[in-house]
C-alpha cells in the first residue's frame, strides 16, 4: 500500500508481498523530492520490543544495492540486539546519495518524518554517513531518535563504547585461543580507523599491542598517527591482511570484508573488528575456521554503540553501559564455547543462540519473527 504523509512516500511491503526479504516485517522506501531524500527503513523483528538501528549514508549504485544493504542490515540488527541482552527487535534505513554532497536540514527533517510515520515500530541511530548533530536534527521531527548530542538529551558519540565492546572481543579471543585476557606483544591489524577504528587503537596501545592500520581517508590515517606515532601505516587492506606476524585482524569499515578472496591469503590467527555484516557470503565462516582462524561474531563484538543508544531511552548512564557493555567478554567467550562443544563455526553458535531468543519472544508474544 502506499501512503502520503508530509510529502514523504511511503511504501510498505509485508513478507508475503515480497518474498526476497528472508522473513522481515516490514520494508518501507521514502521519498521527499522537494529535499532529495531517498531511503529505505527495514524493520527485520519486533519480537523481542521496538526495533533498532541506525541510519547509513551511502551512495549506492543502485536502488537494489540500497535495498539489499538495508535488509542485511537489520537482520543483523535483530541478532546484534538479541545476543546483546536488549529488549529491542532489529532495523535499519538506509540513506541514498552522497551526504557530501545532498545532505542537508530539510532532507534530514523529511527523513525524521518518515521514521515518525511508524510510530515508533523503529528507533533510529547514527551510522556510517550519519552522526550526532543530524541525529539532532532528525529528533526535531521525531522522538523515536537516538544517537542525539548530550546539550539535546542524548548520549553522544557511540563510537566510544562500540571500540570498547570490540577491545572486549579481542580479549575473549585471546583468551581462548592464547590462553590469558590480553593483546600484550600481539599484532593487531585495523582496516579503517574512522569513528570506531580510531578509538580502539587507543585500547590496544594501552594493553601492550602493535598496532598496523589503514584507511582509504588520509585524513583519518593522519589522525591516528599524530596522537599515537608508534602505529604502523600500510597502503591498503590487501597489504594489511597478507601482513606477517598479523595476530588478529580488525575490520572496522564497511561490510564484505572475509570473501573468497581475503580468506585464503589472510595471515592473522583471529578476526574480530567493528564492521556489520563481514560475512561475504554464507559459507565464509566455514572457511574462516577450516583455516584454523578465530572469528568473534561481528554483530556481538561491536553491539557497545546500540547497548548505549538503547539506554539513552531510559536516560543515559555512561557506567551503565560500560559494565553492559564489558559483558561483551562473557558473551563471547560463550559463544566460542557453545561452537566448540556443537562442532560449528563461531558464527553458526551466535546465530543458534539469537534465534532461539527471538522465536522465544516471538512464541511469548505470537507476533512475526
Amino acid at each position: 500500500m502506499t501512503d502520503a504523509t508530509d510529502g514523504v512516500l511511503h511504501t510498505l511491503f509485508g513478507s508475503d508481498q515480497h518474498p526476497d526479504q528472508g522473513g522481515h516485517e516490514q520494508v518501507v522506501l521514502c521519498q521527499d523530492r522537494a529535499s532529495g531524500l531517498k531511503a529505505v527503513i527495514a524493520i527485520h523483528s519486533t519480537a523481542l520490543g521496538p526495533a533498532l538501528g541506525g541510519t547509513r549514508f551511502y551512495p549506492y549504485a543502485t536502488e537494489d544495492e540500497a535495498f539489499t544493504d538495508a535488509l542485511n542490515l537489520a537482520r543483523g540488527m535483530s541478532y546484534k540486539n538479541a545476543m546483546a541482552g536488549l529488549d529491542h527487535g532489529g532495523g535499519k534505513a538506509v540513506i541514498i546519495g552522497d551526504p557530501e554532497r545532498i545532505k542537508s536540514e530539510e532532507l534530514l527533517l523529511a527523513y525524521g518524518r518518515c521514521v515518525a510515520s511508524l510510530g515508533g515500530r523503529y528507533v533510529t541511530a547514527c551510522d556510517v554517513g550519519t552522526y550526532v548533530a543530524d541525529m539532532d536534527v532528525v529528533a526535531r521531527e521525531c522522538r523515536w531518535t537516538t544517537g542525539r548530542s548530550p546539550e539535546n538529551g542524548g548520549a553522544g558519540d557511540s563510537s566510544v563504547l562500540t571500540a570498547f565492546g570490540v577491545f572486549q572481543g579481542m580479549r575473549a579471543s585471546a583468551q581462548h585461543l592464547w590462553g590469558a585476557p590480553s593483546l600484550r606483544g600481539r599484532t593487531v591489524g585495523i582496516a579503517g580507523v574512522g569513528k570506531v577504528g580510531h578509538h580502539l587503537v587507543g585500547h590496544l596501545l594501552e594493553d601492550g599491542a602493535r598496532v598496523v592500520v589503514t584507511d582509504v581517508r588520509e585524513e583519518s590515517v593522519r589522525r591516528v598517527t599524530t596522537a599515537h606515532p608508534e602505529v604502523e601505516v600500510v597502503s591498503g587492506t590487501d597489504e594489511l591482511i597478507r601482513r606477517p606476524g598479523l595476530d588478529v585482524y580488525a575490520p572496522c569499515a564497511l561490510g564484505g570484508a572475509l570473501d573468497d578472496d581475503t580468506v585464503p591469503v589472510l595471515t592473522a590467527t583471529v578476526v574480530c573488528g567493528a564492521a556489520n555484516n563481514q560475512l561475504a557470503h554464507p559459507g565464509v565462516e566455514k572457511d574462516l575456521a577450516d583455516r584454523g582462524i578465530l572469528y568473534a561474531p561481528d554483530y556481538v563484538v561491536n553491539s557497545g554503540g546500540v547497548i548505549q543508544v538503547a539506554d539513552e531511552l531510559r536516560g543515559f548512564d555512561f557506567e551503565r553501559c560500560r559494565a553492559k557493555a564489558a559483558k561483551i567478554f562473557d558473551t563471547t567467550l560463550d559463544i566460542f564455547a557453545r561452537a566448540k562443544a556443537d562442532g560449528i563455526p563461531p558464527a553458526a553458535a551466535a546465530d543458534r543462540l539469537a534465534e532461539q531468543r527471538i522465536a522465544d519472544a516471538a512464541a511469548r508474544h505470537r507476533v512475526p519473527r
